[in-house]
C-alpha cells in the first residue's frame, strides 16, 4: 500500500515595528492567540521576537500570514481580545482545523496514555472532532462515539485549547424527570451523566475529576439550563441527543461561542420521548447535512468495541425492525 504524501511548506517574515508590548498583546496571554491561529488555519506558528515562522501546507502560509500582520496592525490601536482573533481567522477563511497530517493515524494524548481509534469509521469520527466545530455522532451503543468525544475534550482541556468542559445531556429516560430525582441539580443529573464521567475517570483520575468540577472547569450542565448561554472557549459534549425535542436541539447548537467545539452523541434508534414528540437529533440530521463545517459520523453495527454479542443483539433488532 502506498502511503499519500502531503506537502508541507514553512515561511518566515518579520513584523515591524518591533515593539515588545504589542508583540505580547498580538500573542495573548499564554500565546493563546497564537495557539488559536494554529487551531484555526491547522498550522505551527514559531515566534523568536517579531520573527515569525509557520509550517504549513503551501495554500494555507500567506493568508495566515496576512491575519497575522492584520492583528498585530490592530495591537496599536487596542488590547486583543480572544474574539477579534476568532473573527479574524474565520473571515480568512478558516472555519475548519485542515490539519496537515489528517491522512495519518489519529492518536489521543492524555496524561494517562495514548489513545487510539479503532477502525476507520471512528478514525473519521477523530479527524472531524478536531477540524470542525460541531459534530455528530450517531450509532448504537459501543461504537465509542462518547467515549472518543470525552477523549478528545481532555486532551482539548490538558493543551489548553479549551477552558472547560461542559458536560450536556438531556434527562427524559423510562418517563423520568429531574424533578422525581433526590438530592441538589448535580445529583440530579449525575446518574444521566455516569458514561461521561467513567470515561473522565478513566483519563484523569476520580481526584483530578473531582477537583475540576469543583473548580467548574468540568461543568455539569443539564440541557434544560442552557438556555440563555454563550459558551466560549469550551469542549461541549451533548450525550443521548435523540432525546432531545427539535427545539432543545436548535436551542443547543445556538449556544457555540468562539473557540469552542461541540460534539453531539446518541442513537435514533433509542428514542424515549413521547410517541408525538419529534427527536431533535433526527430532526438535526436532516436540516444541518448540507451545512459546511458540520461533520457528521455514522456509526453501524460493525463498529461496536464491545462484547462480540453487542454487535449481534443490534443486528437482531435491526432485522426485526425492517421486518415489521
Amino acid at each position: 500500500m502506498v502511503t499519500p504524501t502531503v506537502t508541507v511548506d514553512t515561511i518566515s517574515f518579520e513584523l515591524s515595528p518591533s515593539d515588545n508590548p504589542r508583540l505580547a498583546n498580538l500573542c495573548g496571554h499564554l500565546d493563546e492567540h497564537i495557539r488559536m491561529m494554529e487551531r484555526g488555519f491547522g498550522v505551527e506558528i514559531n515566534n523568536r521576537g517579531g520573527k515569525f515562522q509557520i509550517i504549513g501546507k503551501p495554500d494555507i502560509l500567506s493568508e495566515v500570514q496576512d491575519v497575522i500582520h492584520a492583528l498585530y496592525a490592530d495591537t496599536a490601536q487596542s488590547v486583543l481580545e480572544p474574539e477579534q482573533v476568532h473573527l479574524a481567522i474565520r473571515e480568512s477563511g478558516g472555519t475548519e482545523i485542515t490539519g496537515f497530517e489528517e491522512e495519518k493515524e489519529v492518536t489521543i494524548k492524555t496524561k494517562r496514555g495514548l489513545i487510539k481509534a479503532r477502525g476507520e469509521n471512528q478514525q473519521a469520527y477523530l479527524r472531524r472532532v478536531m477540524t470542525h466545530d460541531i459534530n455528530f455522532g450517531v450509532g448504537p451503543a459501543g461504537t465509542g462515539k462518547t467515549y472518543l468525544a470525552v477523549a478528545c475534550a481532555v486532551e482539548a482541556l490538558e493543551r489548553d485549547f479549551a477552558r472547560r468542559i461542559v458536560l450536556v445531556r438531556p434527562a427524559v429516560e423510562a418517563g423520568e424527570r429531574l424533578g422525581f430525582l433526590p438530592g441538589d441539580l448535580a445529583q440530579k443529573v449525575d446518574p444521566y451523566l455516569r458514561p461521561l464521567f467513567d470515561a473522565l475517570y478513566e483519563m484523569l483520575g476520580f481526584e483530578k475529576v473531582a477537583k475540576l468540577i469543583e473548580r467548574n472547569v468540568i461543568e455539569i450542565a443539564p440541557l434544560a439550563y442552557m438556555r440563555g448561554r454563550t459558551l466560549n472557549e469550551s469542549f461541549i459534549i451533548l450525550d443521548e441527543a435523540q432525546n432531545t425535542t427539535v427545539e432543545q436541539m436548535k436551542m443547543f447548537l445556538t449556544r457555540l461561542g468562539y473557540n469552542s467545539t461541540a460534539v453531539i452523541t446518541g442513537d435514533i434508534t433509542q428514542v424515549d420521548l413521547p410517541g408525538s414528540v419529534r427527536s431533535g437529533l433526527r430532526h438535526a440530521i436532516e436540516v444541518l447535512k448540507d451545512v459546511e463545517g458540520i461533520g457528521f459520523t455514522f456509526f453501524q453495527a460493525k463498529d461496536v468495541v464491545r462484547h462480540s454479542l453487542v454487535q449481534k443483539v443490534i443486528l437482531a433488532y435491526e432485522k426485526a425492525e425492517t421486518k415489521s
